[in-house]
C-alpha cells in the first residue's frame, strides 16, 4: 500500500423492511463474489454490531447480474454500492441507505480507496512509482476543485455513461481529505478488523510492516504543499 487516496465512496442500501445494520441477520445480501470489496465492507459492518457475518448472513452471490440489480427486483435484502451504483438506485427510490461512508462514523473516518503498487515495481522503480503516486492524487484533487471537468473526462473516456451521475458522485465523495488522513490507521483499523473476523490470516502488524510504504506519499504531500 502506497497512499491513501479518498473517502466515503460506498453506501449500504437495505429494503424497507430492515430497520438498520441489526436487522441484517438472517438476510439476503448481495454480492459479486466472496472476497469481493462488498463482501469484505459489510462483513465489517455487520460485525460492528455484533452479527457474525458468516453465520448469519445469506450471502447471494450474483454471477452475470449485478447485486444492484437484484436489489432493485426485490430479490436480494441489502448490498452494498459503489459510484455510479448508489446514484441509480436513489433514482429509482428503492429501498434506502443505512450506511453512507462519506458521513457515517466510523467509516467516515477512514479511506475507503488506497493506492497499492506490486512489490517488486515499487522496489526496482522508486522514480516511476512517486510519479504514479503523484498523479492519482493530483487527479484526486482534479474531482474535489473540478467536478464537473473530471465527470466530463470520465464520460469522454467511456468510464461512465451519465454526466450527471458521474457529476452527483463526485461533488458528494470528498476528494480533498488525503492530505488530512492517515493512511496507515486506515490499514491498521481493517486489517484489524478482518483478522478478528478470520478473513485474513496475518497478524496486522506484519500487514503494516510488509505491505505498506508510505515514503512516496510523504515526499508528494511536501511537494503538492510547496
Amino acid at each position: 500500500m502506497l497512499a491513501g487516496v479518498h473517502v466515503g465512496c460506498f453506501e449500504l442500501f437495505v429494503n424497507d423492511a430492515i430497520g438498520g445494520i441489526a436487522d441484517l441477520g438472517g438476510k439476503k445480501v448481495g454480492i459479486r463474489a466472496l472476497g469481493s470489496p462488498e463482501h469484505l465492507f459489510v462483513s465489517v459492518i455487520a460485525a460492528n454490531v455484533g452479527i457474525d457475518p458468516k453465520a448469519q448472513i445469506h450471502w447471494v452471490t450474483s454471477g452475470p447480474v449485478r447485486p444492484k440489480e437484484l436489489f432493485i427486483d426485490g430479490k436480494i435484502d441489502a448490498f452494498l454500492g459503489f459510484p455510479p451504483e448508489p446514484q441509480e438506485v436513489r433514482a429509482t427510490r428503492t429501498g434506502r441507505v443505512v450506511v453512507n461512508s462519506a458521513v457515517d462514523r466510523p467509516w467516515s473516518q477512514y479511506f475507503c480507496c488506497m493506492l497499492a503498487g506490486n512489490t517488486d515495481y515499487v522496489e526496482h522503480h522508486p522514480v516511476a512509482t512517486k510519479r504514479v503516486v503523484r498523479a492519482i492524487l493530483k487527479a484526486a484533487d482534479l474531482c474535489a476543485t473540478e467536478p464537473a471537468r473530471a465527470a466530463r473526462m470520465l464520460v469522454d473516456g467511456g468510464f461512465t455513461p451519465r454526466y450527471d451521475y458521474a457529476l452527483q458522485a463526485l461533488r458528494e465523495i470528498p476528494y480533498d481529505r488525503w492530505r488530512e488522513y492517515d493512511a496507515e490507521d486506515t490499514m491498521r483499523f481493517y486489517a484489524l478488523r478482518l483478522h478478528e473476523l478470520g478473513m485474513i490470516k496475518t497478524n496486522p502488524k506484519r500487514v503494516l510492516a510488509a505491505g505498506t510504504d508510505w515514503r512516496f506519499l510523504d515526499e508528494v504531500k511536501r511537494e503538492l504543499k510547496a
